[in-house]
């Protein structure tokens, strides 16, 4: 195999070795799926990206994303330590916005310089299969009680699916469909 230059960030960091661990290896295009799914699962990040493509137009990427055991079709925290990557290494510093190509869908990340923040834009979320209160309850053992009936236990996707289930303990929290964070 040849050698492939790496990078590996923190996201979501407050400081040096903390946030999200993330691994970007870039020119990877000549890798196999099976190789990618190995060196993830060597590096054993909850994720690894790997940039297939060099920009084919300026500030678009094709990436795929790995876990230790399977291939997801998009992540958020890949997605802003991949762009942030890029932005550094392959384009100019002043590079506004990049597009990513996954498997879910081109997703556009911007820079804001004022603060020093990239921002993504997800897809509209799908929303999918609604479960049983009781069963979902079991299989997380919390009582009944603990699920706010307000909400739906449903499947949502911005381009990878996950299970929404609401803590009826922090119903307070929530008003108007929206959540108000408190210090």
């Amino acid at each position: 195999m040849k050698s492939i230059q790496y990078s590996i960030v923190d996201v979501f960091a407050q400081g040096k070795y903390t946030g999200n661990q993330l691994a970007v290896f870039q020119d990877a295009g000549t890798l196999s799926d099976k190789d990618m799914q190995q060196i993830a699962k060597e590096i054993n990040f909850s994720e690894t990206t790997f940039i297939t493509s060099t920009s084919t137009k300026k500030g678009e990427y094709d990436v795929r994303i790995f876990t230790p055991n399977e291939e997801v079709p998009f992540a958020g925290h890949p997605t802003l330590g991949t762009a942030y990557v890029i932005r550094e290494e392959l384009e100019e510093k002043d590079t506004g916005e990049l597009i990513l190509h996954y498997k879910a869908g081109p997703t556009p990340v911007t820079y804001d310089e004022q603060k020093d923040v990239l921002w993504m834009k997800q897809s509209q979320p799908t929303f999918g299969k609604v479960l049983d209160k009781k069963q979902v309850a079991d299989v997380l053992n919390l009582e009944e009680a603990h699920i706010d009936t307000r909400f739906p236990v449903q499947e949502v996707s911005t381009g990878l699916p996950v299970m929404y289930v609401v803590d009826a303990e922090d119903m307070g929290r929530f008003t108007d469909g929206n959540l108000e964070i408190s210090a």
